[in-house]
């Protein structure tokens, strides 16, 4: 019995690092071409509209210059036709080393804190899951950061079309050359902010995972496999609205975390960087590549809980 709790780990940990990568895989070049949106250095184009200057007395109009920001199409057309194919999945090999132990770090982190928070709060009630949500966010972001720091370096480098761009290793190197230790732990401070959206997205989740476990199909010899189906489309269903939910909610920090990790930028630390964005560009900069967030980041997360709870379940199930 006293290896129960570490083989039960040990579970969590493997299926988490299956999801992720299934996920990472699949959505990286839609995460490229977000990370490039939520950029400074977003080539904006200019939209000239016309403007009718009233009070005037030939009562001509005015042509007035405007910034637009291209939209996700755009962008993709722009790193197919100046970059190639390969680009968009730049930052795929930290991403891959990244994924797979931040996924299972997080769910083995999540996994244990909800069984030590049940006995201090109300087994499975909503502070459980919004406190071990909070937990494994802000563990696993302290250890993965400087993997993500070098994964959207790599996103924001533009190479023409047929140019060696730098790997992981030397873009790693090349961090720590120019800017030390502290340069990979830039944009921390956005990844702590964010673990709002995780508390969001988990307490959504297991809300709407409870509610799918009560209208279930009962269990019989005929319909077991149209059960498990059924319950396998539901968590996905479920893993798609919790994160669509809060990555609406919580999205500004994405863009706040991605330009503190810019090369030489005037983004220095967290409010400053959002004093800065709301100033220059809008409050709506805050939201540039939300469409490419969610049509991103809703599959994945519906990849990666919905494989998670399947590895789960068919193992647990294995060693009854």
């Amino acid at each position: 019995m006293a290896g129960a709790p570490q083989e039960n780990t040990l579970l969590h940990l493997f299926a988490g690092g299956c999801g992720g990568t299934v996920g990472a895989i699949v959505t990286c070049p839609l995460e490229v071409i977000k990370t490039r949106l939520q950029s400074s250095r977003l080539a904006f184009r200019t939209v000239y509209y016309p403007q009718v200057q009233l009070g005037t007395i030939s009562g001509e109009g005015m042509v007035r210059p405007t910034s637009v920001s291209p939209g996700l199409l755009r962008v993709l057309k722009s790193i197919l036709e100046k970059e190639g194919p390969r680009s968009l999945f730049r930052g795929l090999g930290p991403n891959l080393v990244g994924v797979a132990p931040s996924r299972a770090v997080y769910f083995a982190c999540y996994s244990k804190a909800k069984e030590r928070f049940n006995g201090t709060f109300v087994p499975n009630s909503n502070i459980v899951h919004i406190c071990s949500a909070g937990s494994a966010a802000f563990v696993t972001n302290s250890l993965m950061n400087p993997i993500w720091m070098v994964k959207t370096r790599m996103q924001l480098e533009r190479k023409v079309r047929g140019s060696k761009p730098m790997n992981a290793w030397q873009c790693a190197r090349y961090v720590y050359q120019t800017e030390g230790v502290r340069g990979f732990y830039r944009g921390l401070t956005a990844s702590y902010a964010g673990i709002s959206e995780t508390i969001i997205c988990f307490a959504i989740y297991e809300s709407l995972k409870k509610h799918l476990k009560d209208v279930q199909l009962p269990p019989s010899p005929t319909n077991g496999t149209k059960r498990n189906s059924t319950n396998f489309f539901g968590l996905m269903f479920a893993a798609a609205v919790s994160k669509g939910c809060a990555s609406c909610i919580a999205y500004p920090h994405e863009v706040i975390r991605t330009r503190l990790r810019e090369e030489g930028t005037k983004y220095k630390t967290f409010f400053q960087t959002a004093r800065l964005v709301a100033r220059e560009e809008g409050y709506l900069a805050f939201y540039r590549g939300l469409f490419a967030q969610l049509i991103r980041q809703i599959p994945n997360t519906a990849i990666v809980l919905s494989t998670y709870e399947l590895i789960v379940y068919l193992l647990e199930d294995r060693t009854k």
